[in-house]
């Protein structure tokens, strides 16, 4: 029972806090407001029209009755002692026109000396009304009168003037609302204001519940989804505001389930790709440690191990930059550069290594070109497209990377290029749209870089897999992009295409630039 009540109790709590309750209270208040003022205007124009209809009864009773006078000087007889019973069969020949009426004749003294209708003598005389010769009209309220529903009554005093004097005074009433129309119109309009109310309210809730059922639908789903599932979605139907909403959260679902895509694909290409160099230290070093060796042996074990060690390096250099870049960390100070300068720095920086392998760096057109950049990231791009030419063109007869820059127009508006070209292996068209993702490598076997013969371990070990992907993201934050094209057994050619610096954007040099999301 006490369960039973407790369920009842959070079940109506949850209904009167809910949205949906609130509005419809609301509702149902502001349109009570609205229906009670109005039909206030209602009966007030009603008692208008009633009160406005008596004084037109009134006035045509006061005219029958002194039309029935005749047309002589007097209207009515001397008002002498001893004459109230002429008066009284005088007012008694308007009976037919006077039904419902009170019509009475007073003295000057405003005593009842005549009378004639729905009232005595008496009881007008207890009305306690004004004295006598009053101007308007008058409501008072009457003993309650048989067939006669409102005992509202209003009244009329004319003098009754003899010789040129006030003789008298006739008394007029007549009810104000005989057949209580006010009265019924009151229950009309309660009755009507109570089933509208209530037709407000069930309506109300119905639409407010049909309103609210996207919000629902969307707690439901946002309550269903979790780290391991976010493919539900809402697809809510319509153009209104929660439809919006709804598409809204769809899109923040579909950028979540990538993030987190990503985040997966991240970890788990970051797991394998060490445990790769691990796995070789740990044979190395089992294997040094089964037997003794000689000299040359143990050197080419450490040399191996220095190689995965580097290589692990270089990973964890560049998963952390990944990391400090999507997380936003990564502070991009923007100043005027020369992208020419800057490219010769890098081939100055990459010749040892591309000779090593025997690959020939060739310095094409490099016209000063200034753009708007940040310098060290910028650098690592050309440095990253640089490396990776060489890497991939060192196995070619004649090896050769050719770097080049210069400007042109695109959509009516002036851009900055750099094309570093090579004569390798290319790539193959199905590869060329995953070639920017992280870890991604086109053949891992020919991303291995023989070591020297001598030992020396100065050789890169197998690329990361990370070095596109963080030139693809400078490229962005610096409001360009990398395109390829290349030519499977013929070459790549990486064309860097930036925003040219102006005047305007060289005045707001120490502005941050803007990262985008890894893809």
């Amino acid at each position: 029972m006490n369960n039973q009540a407790n369920q009842y109790k959070h079940t109506l709590m949850q209904v009167t806090h809910s949205i949906r309750f609130r509005l419809v209270l609301w509702f149902v208040l502001i349109l009570a407001v609205v229906m009670t003022v109005f039909s206030g205007f209602i009966y007030w124009r009603q008692v208008q029209d009633a009160r406005s209809v008596a004084v037109t009864r009134l006035n045509i009773a006061v005219e029958h009755l002194e039309g029935a006078q005749g047309e002589g000087e007097h209207r009515f007889e001397p008002l002498v002692p001893g004459s109230a019973a002429s008066l009284s069969q005088n007012l008694t020949a308007y009976s037919d026109v006077l039904s419902s009426e009170v019509v009475a004749l007073m003295d000057a003294n405003g005593t009842v000396i005549a009378g004639n209708g729905v009232l005595t003598n008496e009881q007008v005389q207890q009305l306690n009304l004004p004295a006598s010769g009053w101007s308007g009209v008058q409501q008072v309220r009457v003993p309650k009168i048989p067939g006669v529903q409102d005992n509202r009554y209003l009244f009329i005093n004319p003098a009754v003037q003899q010789n040129g004097h006030i003789a008298g005074y006739l008394l007029v009433g007549v009810p104000l609302d005989a057949n209580n129309q006010l009265g019924k119109l009151v229950i009309s309009l309660i009755l009507g204001n109570l089933l509208t109310l209530a037709i407000a309210l069930t309506g109300g809730f119905w639409l407010a519940d049909r309103a609210m059922r996207p919000v629902r639908k969307i707690a439901q789903t946002a309550r269903q989804i979790s780290e391991t599932d976010l493919h539900k979605r809402l697809h809510l139907p319509g153009r209104d505001e929660l439809s919006q909403l709804g598409n809204t959260f769809d899109a923040m679902l579909d950028r979540l389930q990538a993030a987190f895509e990503r985040q997966r694909q991240f970890t788990a290409d970051a797991s394998h790709e060490l445990r790769t160099p691990l796995t070789i230290i740990d044979l190395e070093t089992s294997r040094g440690l089964t037997a003794r060796r000689s000299v040359e042996e143990y050197e080419k074990i450490l040399y191996t191990i220095k190689d995965e060690n580097q290589f692990m390096i270089r990973l964890a250099t560049n998963l952390l930059a990944l990391a400090r870049m999507e997380a936003g960390q990564l502070s991009l100070k923007a100043e005027p550069l020369d992208l020419s300068e800057l490219a010769s720095e890098v081939i100055e920086r990459l010749a040892g290594m591309a000779a090593a392998q025997g690959v020939t760096l060739n310095v094409g057109e490099l016209p000063r070109v200034m753009v708007q950049g940040d310098r060290p990231t910028l650098s690592q791009m050309l440095t990253n497209l640089v490396d990776n030419a060489i890497k991939f063109t060192a196995s070619a007869d004649d090896p050769q990377v050719t770097i080049s820059s210069g400007e042109k127009l695109e959509d009516n508006d002036k851009v900055a290029w750099i094309k570093i070209s090579d004569n390798g292996i290319g790539i193959a068209p199905e590869h060329q749209a995953h070639i920017f993702d992280r870890f991604y490598q086109v053949d891992k076997a020919r991303a291995k870089v023989e070591r020297p013969d001598d030992g020396s371990g100065e050789a890169e070990a197998s690329g990361t897999g990370l070095g596109l992907a963080i030139a693809q993201w400078v490229a962005r934050a610096h409001h360009g992009e990398i395109r390829l094209k290349s030519v499977l057994g013929q070459g790549s050619t990486f064309e860097v295409v930036l925003p040219i610096s102006t005047n305007e954007v060289d005045r707001e040099s120490k502005s941050q630039i803007d990262r985008p999301s890894l893809g």
